[in-house]
């Protein structure tokens, strides 16, 4: 089995389906993943000691999937150099607001990039890491850009059946 490039990890089983939109995506791209529920504040040790070992085990960027207080992003990006990537949920409070709040609000010097709230975010999360990926990996560039003239033909043939309805 090939190891892992990418880790999708979430702060609790709640947001499997944003796991599972970010795995599939990953899949259809053909770029090994990792799946983790680790908790920034239930376990915290675990959070640290997982980023801190990241890049030793050869993972080239981290999914954060979280809800409410989402701290994991930040947790995790200050314990290791490779790009983390946070995924705010949709919380029954505010929407996500909370989450996509506290997850792009990083002190300066530790990056996270945040994507859109949800199952949009957790797809966009996939892609932008399969396009840092792609930087340095001819084969995964040439999937990608098929998958991106994928979504132009489909845009296509949809503007093409509206019109002739």
């Amino acid at each position: 089995m090939t190891e892992p490039l990418v880790a999708i990890v979430a702060g609790s089983k709640s947001d499997e389906e944003l796991i599972d939109e970010a795995s599939s995506t990953l899949s259809e791209l053909g770029i090994p993943h990792e799946k983790r529920i680790i908790s920034a504040h239930r376990t915290p040790n675990r959070a640290m000691e997982f980023a801190s070992t990241a890049k030793a085990r050869g993972l080239k960027a981290i999914i954060a999937i979280a809800g409410k207080a989402a701290h994991l992003a930040g947790v995790l990006a200050s314990k290791t150099i490779i790009p983390v990537i946070g995924v705010p949920a949709k919380t029954s409070d505010l929407g996500g607001m909370d989450s996509l709040l506290s997850t792009v609000q990083m002190p300066s010097g530790i990056p996270v990039a945040t994507v859109a709230i949800g199952k949009t975010g957790a797809k966009n999360a996939a892609l932008l890491a399969a396009q840092i990926l792609a930087l340095s990996d001819e084969s995964l560039s040439q999937r990608y850009e098929s998958f991106r003239m994928g979504l132009s033909e489909k845009v296509e043939q949809d503007d093409r059946e509206f019109s002739e309805s």
